[in-house]
C-alpha cells in the first residue's frame, strides 16, 4: 500500500504537479516574509488588504477578552452566541438576495455549499453547474447524490437543454467570479433561466463578496434578487478573517438549520470572529476607497501585461490569470518570479484544466501601484530570456 502511495507521489513531480506549503514568518498582506526573505505577494484573496488591518486585530482582541477563544459546541447545542445572532443579521440586510432574507454563520465556504446542495436536492433531483464552478460545489452535488450536468463554462443554451431534460427538482448552481479564470458568470441569465424552469440559483460569491457591487457582492453589481436564489459568500478573502455566510429566503435557511448536516454536526466558530467580522463588513462597507484604488491597479497590471507572449484572460475582478500553456512552463515562470522576490503561484492541473497551466496574479488593495509595476516588468524580463 505503501509503494502505491509513494508511486503516485513520485509521478506528481515528474508531471511538475508538486505543490508545497509554504510557511510564512509574518502576517498577511501585501508583503510577507518566508525563512529570511521579504516577497511582494501576488498570491492571497485578501483583496481589501483586511487580513492585517488593525482595526481587525483590536475586534479580534476585544471578541477574545469578552466571548473566550472557543464556542464549545455546534450551534443547536450550546454554540451559538450573541456576535454570532448579529453578524447574521447584518449579512442578511447587506447581502439581500430577496425580500426578508436570513443569512447563516459557516466555518468555511466549502461546508457552507455542501449544506446548501445537499439541502435542495436529493437522489431524485438534478443539479445543473457551470463546468468551471469551484471543487466545493461538485463536492455538494455528489454528497446530495442528485445527477449532476455540468455545462460548458458559460454556455447558458447547454444550461438550457440540461435544466429541459432534467428530472425532479431542479439547481442551477454556479460561481459569481470564476475563481481561476476570473470572469464573472451572467447571473441575470442564469435567474432567467431558473425562473423558466422552477429552479434554485445557487450562486457561490467567494470572490465577489467585498469587491463587486460597492462591496455587496454579485447581485448588487448585476441588480438581481429573488427568492430562488441562495446566495454563499466567503469571509476569508475580501473580508479578511475567515469563515463564510449562506442568505436566502428564512425557509430555505431553516431548512439548512434543521437539516443540513455540515450545519448541525460542526461545531461553532469562535464568537471572537464573528465579532471581529462584524467590524470587517463595517471595513466593507466604507471601502469605496480600496475598492477604487484594487480597479486603478487592475487597468494598470493589464495594460502593462499587454505584450506579454502568455494568454491575458477577459477579467475585470482581481483575479488575472496569465495563461503559459504546460505545468512546467508555469512552475518555471512562477520560480524565475520568485527569485525577484515576487511571489505569483503556479496554478496546475486538476485545478485547471490540462494545457491551460497558468499564473494567477491575485491583486489587493494593499498593493502599489509600483508593485504592479515591478511585476510586469519582472514578467517581460522572464519572457525576453526565455
Amino acid at each position: 500500500m505503501l509503494a502505491d502511495l509513494e508511486g503516485s507521489l513520485r509521478k506528481r513531480r515528474e508531471q511538475d504537479l508538486w505543490r508545497e506549503r509554504r510557511v510564512l514568518a509574518s502576517a498577511q498582506g501585501a508583503r510577507i516574509r518566508i525563512a529570511d526573505r521579504e516577497y511582494v505577494s501576488f498570491a492571497s484573496n485578501d483583496y481589501l488588504g483586511l487580513a492585517n488591518r488593525r482595526e481587525l486585530v483590536a475586534a479580534a482582541c476585544d471578541g477574545a477578552r469578552t466571548w473566550g477563544v472557543g464556542a464549545g459546541a455546534s450551534h443547536l447545542v450550546v454554540g451559538h452566541q450573541e456576535p454570532h445572532e448579529a453578524l447574521e443579521h447584518e449579512l442578511a440586510r447587506f447581502v439581500a438576495p430577496c425580500a426578508g432574507a436570513r443569512a447563516l454563520g459557516f466555518s468555511s465556504g466549502y461546508l457552507a455549499n455542501l449544506a446548501i446542495l445537499t439541502t435542495l436536492a436529493g437522489r431524485r433531483d438534478t443539479i445543473v453547474a457551470d463546468r468551471l464552478d469551484h471543487a466545493c460545489l461538485v463536492d455538494g452535488a455528489l454528497l446530495a447524490r442528485a445527477k449532476l450536468v455540468r455545462y460548458p463554462h458559460l454556455d447558458l443554451r447547454a444550461a438550457e437543454r440540461a435544466l429541459a431534460a432534467a428530472s425532479g427538482r431542479r439547481v442551477i448552481a454556479t460561481d459569481a467570479v470564476f475563481s481561476m479564470d476570473g470572469d464573472l458568470a451572467p447571473l441575470p441569465d442564469l435567474l432567467a433561466l431558473a425562473n423558466a424552469y422552477d429552479a434554485w440559483l445557487v450562486v457561490d460569491d467567494a470572490h465577489g463578496f467585498g469587491v463587486l457591487g460597492e462591496g455587496r457582492g454579485s447581485l448588487a453589481h448585476f441588480g438581481v434578487a429573488s427568492e430562488r436564489i441562495v446566495y454563499m459568500g466567503t469571509l476569508g478573502k475580501a473580508a479578511g478573517a475567515a469563515g463564510a455566510f449562506v442568505a436566502a429566503h428564512p425557509a430555505v435557511i431553516e431548512t439548512i438549520v434543521q437539516t443540513a448536516r455540515p450545519y448541525v454536526y460542526t461545531t461553532a466558530a469562535p464568537a471572537l470572529l464573528a465579532h471581529a467580522l462584524r467590524r470587517a463588513l463595517a471595513l466593507v462597507r466604507d471601502g469605496a476607497h480600496e475598492r477604487d484604488h484594487l480597479a486603478s491597479l487592475v487597468a494598470a497590471f493589464r495594460d502593462g501585461a499587454r505584450g506579454l507572449p502568455w494568454t491575458l484572460l477577459s477579467s475585470s475582478t482581481p483575479i488575472q490569470p496569465l495563461v503559459v500553456g504546460d505545468a512546467a512552463t508555469a512552475v518555471r515562470i512562477a520560480r524565475a518570479l520568485e527569485a525577484q522576490g515576487l511571489l505569483v503561484p503556479a496554478i496546475r492541473p486538476p485545478t485547471v484544466p490540462a494545457g491551460t497551466s497558468r499564473l494567477r496574479v491575485s491583486l489587493s488593495a494593499a498593493h502599489t501601484q509600483d508593485d504592479v509595476r515591478a511585476l510586469t516588468s519582472a514578467l517581460a524580463s522572464v519572457a525576453a530570456h526565455g
